[in-house]
């Protein structure tokens, strides 16, 4: 139990790292910026604890928000993170209820691409990269006037962060052969 606990604290540390100190630096055109910290909340054990779920959604997005948005300079305000991340957090249960494949979720599985297959996780991802994004981008702008240049960066930026989690999974799988 300590030793899992040990394990979900260290890669919490590492993906905000990853995406503070490598993803925030990929700017294309000011339209593609991924991600990929959400794939930490998207894979969370089942059986994880609402509360648990909103707390961690909380600080990953706070530790995102705390840290200056790459090297262009040009980020979010503090808190966009933290509202879409926590967002996707409280949606979880109901999206993860919503695709179920089967009649419940096998005990102590996770919702990854190695336990329900890829088209299963490539659907769940999608959805829930797809309203974070949303959320995040439109909170940056707020406003509607750039709707479409906004649209455009929710669906760029989410299809990159897709990839960058495939891409992930198959390694993360590769490895633990």
């Amino acid at each position: 139990m300590i030793d899992q606990l040990n394990r979900y604290v260290l890669r919490f540390f590492l993906v905000i790292l990853f995406q503070v100190l490598v993803l925030n630096n990929v700017q294309l055109s000011g339209y593609i910026n991924p991600y990929f910290y959400i794939w930490y909340i998207l894979v969370l054990p089942f059986d994880t604890p609402g509360w648990v779920l909103l707390l961690t959604a909380f600080f990953l997005g706070l530790g995102v928000d705390a840290f200056p948005q790459g090297i262009a300079g040009n980020g979010s305000t503090l808190g966009t993170h933290t509202a879409a991340t926590v967002l996707i957090a409280f949606l979880r249960p109901a999206i993860l209820r919503r695709i179920n494949p089967r009649e419940e979720y096998a005990p102590g599985t996770f919702p990854d691409s190695k336990n329900y297959g890829i088209l299963w996780f490539l659907s769940y991802a999608l959805i829930m990269i797809g309203i974070h994004h949303f959320v995040l981008f439109f909170l940056e702008d707020l406003s509607l006037r750039d709707f479409l240049r906004t649209l455009l960066r929710v669906i760029l930026s989410g299809c990159f962060t897709l990839v960058i989690m495939l891409i992930w999974e198959g390694v993360r799988f590769r490895v633990s052969r």
